[in-house]
Order: C-alpha cells, then sequence, then structure tokens
C-alpha cells in the first residue's frame, strides 16, 4: 500500500521538472532569438549602406560627366571666331550663322538650349532660333549667371527656364576681347531622362545645392524644397559632387535588412527547435525498445507469410514476363515504324512544295500549249509538250520515293545499291536543304556498289542523318553538308559530316540514350533506332567525338555485297 502511494506521488514530480525544463528552453530560445535578429540586422544594415554608397558613387560619376561635357562646350564657345564675329558685328548673316553652330551643338552634346547674350544680356543666337519659343531677342540681364559671367568669367545658377518653365543648369562663361567682355555663352542642361531614371529605381535620390536646397530628384515634388529629414526606418549615403557645390543623397528602406534579421532569427529558431526535439526524441527511444522488439517480430512473421505467398506467384509471373518480354519486342517494331511515319510527316511539306511548283508549271504550259494550237505553230507547241513531260516526270518521281519510304521493312536482308538509297534519302530531303542555301557535297559512287542491307530501313538511316545535320545548320553562315564514302573491302563506311556548331559534351555522352534530345519537339529516338537497325543490317552507326566549332561527323559502317 505504501508503494502505491510512493508511486503515484513520483509522477507530479516528473511533470513539473519537465515543464520548468520546457519553460526554461523557452526563455533561451527567446533571449537566442533576440540576439540573432540584432546581429543580423546590424550586418544587413551595413551591407545595404555600403550598396547605397556603390550607387550613389555612380549616379555623381554620371552627374560629373555631364557636368563637365557641357561646361567644355561653354569654354570652346567662348573662344570661337565666329561668336566673337557675331557680338562686334551683329548682322543678320553673322547672327545666323552662329544659330545655326549652336543647333548643331546642341544635338551633338545632349544640351537642352545653348544661346548667346550680348552685354545687354539680350539673346542674340540660340540653338532654338527657328522655334516658336526662341531665345532669340529675350532680355536675360536679370539673371545671376549673366552677371556673374561678366564679373568673374563663369558662373552657374539652377533655375526654372522663363520661356520653357522647365528646370535646369545653367552654365555661363563671358566672351572676353581685349581685356573687357563682348557678352556672354549660356548653355543649360536639363536632367529629366536622368531623375526619370532615378524614379524607376527603389531607392529616393536628392541633389542639394549649396544652400540645402533640393534641386534634382527622383521625387519632383520636393524640387526647390529644402532637404527634408530622414525618415524613419531608413538608411542613407551621402556623396559630394566633384566640381560643383552639390551633395548627392540616396536614400532607401531599411526594410530589407529586417527581412533578412527576421529570416536569419527564424533559421536559427528553427535549427534550435529541431535539436530540441531531437534530444527530446532520444529520451523516447529508451522506453520503445520494447515496443519495436515486438514489432520487429510480428514483422519477421508477415514477412515468412510474404514470403510463402511470393513464392506461389513466382510461376504466374514468370509467364507474365514472357508475356511482356513478346510485347516488348513487338512494341519495338512498332516503334520502328512510328519513328519513320515522324520522320515521313517532318518532310512532307517539302514534298508538298516539290510537287506544287511541277504542278504549276504543267497547268502555265498546258494553257500555252492551247493558245499556241489556235495559232498553228507545231514547234512551239511540241517544245511546251516536252517540258510538260519532264514535269509530270519529276512528280513521279519524287512521290514514288515518297511511297518507298513509307513502306513498311520486310526484315529481309540483301544487295542495295548504295547510290540509289543515297539519291534516293538526298530527294526526300532536298527541300529542307534549298530553303537553307546548303552546299551538298557528295562522292563518286560507282553504280555497282552494293551492301547488305535492306532498301527502306537503309534509307531511313541516311534520310535521319541528313535531316539532323540540316537542323544543326539553321541559321548558320555558309552551311555545307559533306557524304563521304569508304570501301574497305569487308565494310562500306558512309560519313557524313556538317559545318553547325557541333555536339555538346553533355549531348554527345547521351546521344544514343533514349529521349535524350537537345530539340524542343524532339523525341530523342531518331538516332536510338537508326544504331539500332544498323545493328540490325550487321553494321553500326557512330559519331565521332565532338570537337567545339568543328561540326558533327556521323559514320555508318554496313557489310558490303560481294
Amino acid at each position: 500500500m505504501v508503494a502505491t502511494v510512493d508511486s503515484h506521488s513520483e509522477s507530479p514530480r516528473l511533470t513539473l521538472r519537465r515543464v520548468m525544463v520546457v519553460a526554461a528552453l523557452v526563455l533561451v530560445l527567446v533571449l537566442l532569438l533576440a540576439l540573432t535578429f540584432r546581429i543580423a540586422q546590424a550586418s544587413a544594415t551595413r551591407e545595404l549602406t555600403g550598396r547605397l554608397a556603390i550607387s550613389a558613387q555612380s549616379r555623381v560619376q554620371t552627374l560629373e560627366s555631364v557636368l563637365a561635357k557641357q561646361r567644355v562646350v561653354a569654354t570652346v564657345l567662348a573662344d570661337d571666331a565666329a561668336v566673337r564675329q557675331a557680338l562686334m558685328d551683329p548682322s543678320r548673316a553673322n547672327v545666323a550663322r552662329v544659330s545655326q553652330k549652336l543647333g548643331r551643338l546642341k544635338e551633338q552634346t545632349s544640351s537642352a538650349v545653348i544661346y548667346l547674350l550680348n552685354r545687354d544680356g539680350i539673346a542674340i543666337a540660340a540653338s532654338n532660333w527657328h522655334e516658336p519659343d526662341s531665345f532669340v531677342g529675350s532680355d536675360y540681364s536679370f539673371r545671376s549667371y549673366f552677371t556673374d559671367a561678366l564679373d568673374h568669367g563663369e558662373a552657374t545658377q539652377f533655375a526654372l527656364g522663363t520661356v520653357s518653365n522647365r528646370p535646369g543648369l545653367y552654365l555661363s562663361h563671358d566672351i572676353p576681347q581685349a581685356g573687357h567682355a563682348l557678352g556672354v555663352i549660356v548653355v543649360k542642361v536639363e536632367f529629366e531622362p536622368m531623375e526619370k531614371g532615378w524614379a524607376e529605381a527603389e531607392e529616393t535620390t536628392l541633389v542639394t545645392d549649396s544652400s540645402g536646397q533640393v534641386i534634382l530628384t527622383s521625387q519632383p515634388a520636393l524640387r526647390f524644397m529644402p532637404m527634408p529629414p530622414q525618415p524613419a526606418g531608413q538608411v542613407s549615403a551621402r556623396l559630394a559632387v566633384p566640381g560643383a557645390d552639390w551633395v548627392l543623397w540616396l536614400r532607401a528602406s531599411a526594410a530589407e535588412a529586417s527581412r533578412a534579421a527576421l529570416l536569419a532569427a527564424g533559421t536559427f529558431g528553427f535549427l534550435f527547435t529541431l535539436f530540441a526535439g531531437a534530444g527530446f526524441w532520444a529520451l523516447r527511444i529508451r522506453s520503445r525498445t520494447a515496443r519495436r522488439i515486438e514489432a520487429e517480430r510480428r514483422y519477421r512473421a508477415d514477412l515468412e507469410r510474404a514470403v510463402a505467398e511470393r513464392t506461389r506467384d513466382l510461376t504466374t509471373e514468370m509467364r507474365e514476363r514472357r508475356t511482356a518480354e513478346q510485347r516488348l519486342s513487338q512494341l519495338q517494331g512498332e516503334m520502328v515504324q512510328a519513328n519513320k511515319l515522324a520522320t515521313l510527316g517532318q518532310i512532307a511539306a517539302g514534298v508538298a512544295h516539290e510537287v506544287n511548283t511541277p504542278l504549276a508549271t504543267i497547268r502555265l504550259l498546258a494553257e500555252n500549249g492551247r493558245q499556241m494550237l489556235g495559232e498553228k505553230d507545231a514547234p512551239e507547241v511540241s517544245r511546251n509538250l516536252s517540258q510538260v513531260l519532264r514535269m509530270t516526270d519529276r512528280i513521279a518521281q519524287i512521290t514514288t520515293e515518297l511511297r518507298g519510304f513509307s513502306r513498311k521493312a520486310t526484315g529481309t536482308l540483301g544487295p542495295v545499291a548504295i547510290k540509289e538509297a543515297l539519291d534516293a534519302a538526298l530527294l526526300l530531303t532536298a527541300s529542307g536543304r534549298r530553303a537553307q542555301d546548303i552546299r551538298l557535297i557528295l562522292p563518286e559512287i560507282p553504280p555497282g556498289l552494293r551492301a547488305m542491307a535492306e532498301t527502306v530501313r537503309l534509307e531511313q538511316i541516311l534520310v535521319n542523318l541528313l535531316q539532323n545535320a540540316q537542323e544543326a545548320l539553321i541559321g548558320r553562315p555558309g552551311p555545307e553538308i559533306r557524304v563521304t564514302l569508304r570501301d574497305d573491302g569487308a565494310m562500306l563506311r558512309i560519313s557524313i559530316s556538317d559545318n553547325g556548331p557541333g555536339l555538346a559534351p553533355q549531348i554527345a555522352a547521351s546521344l544514343f540514350t533514349p529521349f535524350a534530345t537537345n530539340k524542343p519537339e524532339g523525341l530523342g529516338l531518331g538516332l536510338v533506332i537508326s544504331q539500332e537497325i544498323a545493328r540490325d543490317l550487321g553494321g553500326s552507326l557512330t559519331a565521332e567525338p565532338p570537337r567545339e566549332g568543328e561540326g558533327a561527323t556521323f559514320h555508318l559502317d554496313l557489310p558490303k555485297a560481294q
């Protein structure tokens, strides 16, 4: 009775201890997650700030390049003889010559407008002289870039245009002559394309002048406003623009850093939970040992029953396997025929083209013959009808070869003329070569040279190899297919080469593997079936090792007929 009380008194203590352990683990996990989040957030923020600094440097370099190019334009024009002549003698011819020069420079330098002011601040020439809102005749003496250029030689001012009402940077330079200024040349630069590019980026880009006023921005509403304070949850980069009293600011949301920190903390929490769960699982292993032993005993008993049942089924399975092997052999034969029909479908468009051309010629010549019969011109009629007969023979040749190619193989081997088989394959693939303007190089084949094969299956291999070569030459300059023949006495070797891109190593490794193909609509069975046909004929089909940029070469070896 005492033992029973002790047994029940230990269970609450054990449960309480487990609860305390779990609570301690949860507390440790929370502290570690908070620490991981802080460290990961600081690291991600530093990385984000570094990327912003790189982007700011790129934008500053672009600004610096634009300012330097436009300053050079103003400096060069300040020393231009035609510009100085127009100020000293503002005749219509001189002014027109300068305006045309300024128009050409505007297009070449991507300036917004270039114009020339006399000492009174009146524009006498401008790149937009021929436009309705031309600056010619306007008074700009009130602009600081005009007065400062007269006093100091050159000046800059960012302001809204009085005519165009578009913001831009005005770069001005005086036109010196004998110690005094004849006038001022002004180049206006607009940054609208640059600002549009900034607006498409996720960051906010701001450029302030020496007074802290925003002059360039990816947010047009902030232009000519004081520099706004940095919003909470953002990081920024600041960089001065060389050659100007400008500062470029780049601001971006720090949400990316927070997401990276949350991901790091979540990963750590997952791993911590995984290891903690593994520890608890290890504690439960001992209590499950007895159940596992019993389960293994039952499993062995079930396995023995399964083995007995499997033994009874072996005879049935063997019969089914023999049936499946017979079916597999039948399916292989059907697959060969299916591949032939698929190849026939690919060349059907070319055959249609070959047939349509003679038929159109027949119609035309027949009509000519009917008209010439009316004119009683017998010689002309005879020649036209002879041409009709030749076209008809050509149609008959094409359709005959097509029917022969689609005919199912008999499986009987005999002497087959190499030249006739190759001519038939070339005829069936001719339209594709003409469409690509492929040069064909053929060997001299003796008419009596024969191989032990079957006509239909030999033609199928040759058509497959020629089509593969033609597909490899699509879009290639100077396409060429070369067919060579070698007689080794007992064996004949037909080689088909192209000057295409060649076989990639990964494709060459699985070239004769079923369903391995790099063609979007290919099945990967053409070469596999062709190789099997070559073996059935007592020969072989192989490919030369791939050589980059040297095209592909396939060798068909067949026994020579004596």
